[in-house]
């Protein structure tokens, strides 16, 4: 396979290992519930959905390691609790929503089966593919997401092309954060940094020898094929969402909007197309995500042989239990957890962009422990009655918007970068 050949399986890969479930329901109520700002919304949501990653993805072409290596500079402890936290959640929550969702959108509506046993096969078929791990990004690059694009494709373009209907009035006052901070459910920030090791692992096993600076183009070149693809897709489904809010009822949910948008642009075969959407799209995330973190916990205990079958069971078994549950209690239950992890992920992913002589270890070290401790109060937001909090967040800029860290991040950026400069 020639290096043009092979970077583009390997973005289709990277795409199809994003685009899951969160990625294919979030984006249509956004629109929805935006109207006519629904541009605004996209900016936002594109700013963490797309753009983020990819400087997690450019990230990994640098480092040239695993997820560790993202948070190494702190201290190696907190590397190797960060990737344990960013492993429980991505597992507990992300992992298991893609068997839940395909249960209420591929699989109940047509078989009226339960989501136990949806659950049970489906992560058993995961689990087949996972072992089987050097066929993996070739499978899904050549065959799966092809399927994945075309139907999305088709949706997009012909509700874009249709006449829009009256737009609901936008439910936002900040449509831009709002759209911002909904990209937090797509989980996509975390997938760059857990996600970019194994196109990584990949090269490294192909049978193309590169060096050093071929695997780092080649990585980014990737995410980038990957991440304009969820542009568009993006894109196109917060826009068709607007262009259709009119005709739904305002409490719908975000399942049966997403469905009533495939029929209204596919006629009836559309809920079909969209059942082996779902079905698809939710399935190679899911083995993205347990071929990641298999690979991570294969690297780090290698004088274990069984690590990476062990962790893929164990992943499997915790998908099977939680991927039975409700969609919207799955996403509700998230909202704490990504308050507290992704300002983390997002400083740790920015820090490993920017040239070495800015983000020293004592820069890594000081930015993150206070993003971390502006985080808190955005976490126990969603945890203890708003009122509570006013006083800490009426100090804090941004606190409102749930965006506290940024502000104190970004000052103690310049001030350790000064001090530092100072010392020298």
């Amino acid at each position: 396979m020639n290096k043009t050949k092979e970077t583009f399986v390997f973005g289709f890969a990277l795409f199809a290992g994003f685009f899951g479930a969160g990625n294919l329901v979030l984006p249509p109520l956004l629109g929805f519930n935006s109207g006519p700002d629904w541009w605004l919304v996209t900016l936002g949501f594109i700013i963490s959905a797309t753009i983020i990653p990819l400087l997690a993805i450019f990230a990994h072409a640098r480092l040239q390691g695993t997820m560790f290596d993202f948070g190494k500079k702190v201290s190696p402890i907190f590397s190797l609790i960060f990737c344990f936290f960013l492993f429980a959640i991505t597992i507990a929550l992300p992992c298991p929503r893609t068997a839940a969702v395909t249960h209420e959108m591929a699989i109940a509506p047509f078989f009226g089966t339960s989501a136990l046993l949806t659950s049970v096969i489906y992560f058993v078929l995961v689990f087949v593919f996972v072992i089987n791990r050097n066929k993996v990004l070739s499978i899904i690059g050549k065959y799966l997401t092809p399927i994945i694009v075309l139907i999305l494709l088709a949706i997009i373009v012909i509700g874009v092309i249709s006449p829009v209907t009256n737009m609901n009035p936008s439910r936002f006052e900040l449509p831009l954060i709002s759209g911002l901070l909904e990209g937090y459910q797509t989980y996509d920030a975390m997938a760059g940094i857990i996600m970019g090791g194994v196109v990584l692992v990949s090269i490294n096993t192909s049978k193309n020898k590169l060096s050093f600076s071929e695997k780092k183009i080649m990585v980014a070149k990737s995410g980038l094929i990957a991440m304009f693809g969820l542009l568009i897709i993006y894109a196109g489904l917060i826009a068709v969402g607007a262009f259709y809010g009119g005709q739904f009822e305002d409490s719908i949910s975000r399942t049966d909007l997403l469905s009533g948008i495939a029929v209204k642009t596919l006629g009836e075969i559309g809920s079909t197309f969209l059942s082996i959407l779902i079905a698809v799209a939710c399935f190679t995330t899911a083995i993205a995500i347990i071929v990641s973190f298999a690979d991570f916990f294969k690297a780090y205990f290698s004088t274990f042989k069984n690590a990476y079958l062990l962790t893929a069971i164990f992943c499997c078994i915790v998908g099977v239990v939680v991927g039975q549950m409700d969609v919207k209690y799955i996403i509700d239950i998230a909202l704490p957890v990504l308050m507290f992890i992704y300002p983390i992920c997002i400083a740790l992913i920015l820090l490993n962009v920017i040239p070495e002589k800015l983000a020293t270890a004592l820069v890594f070290k000081w930015v993150v422990f206070i993003t971390f401790i502006f985080s808190i109060p955005d976490f126990l937001g969603f945890v203890i009655p708003p009122e509570n909090l006013e006083p800490i967040k009426s100090i804090i800029p941004l606190a409102n918007q749930n965006l506290g860290w940024v502000i104190p991040a970004i000052i103690t950026f310049l001030l350790v970068n000064l001090f530092e400069k100072s010392k020298k």
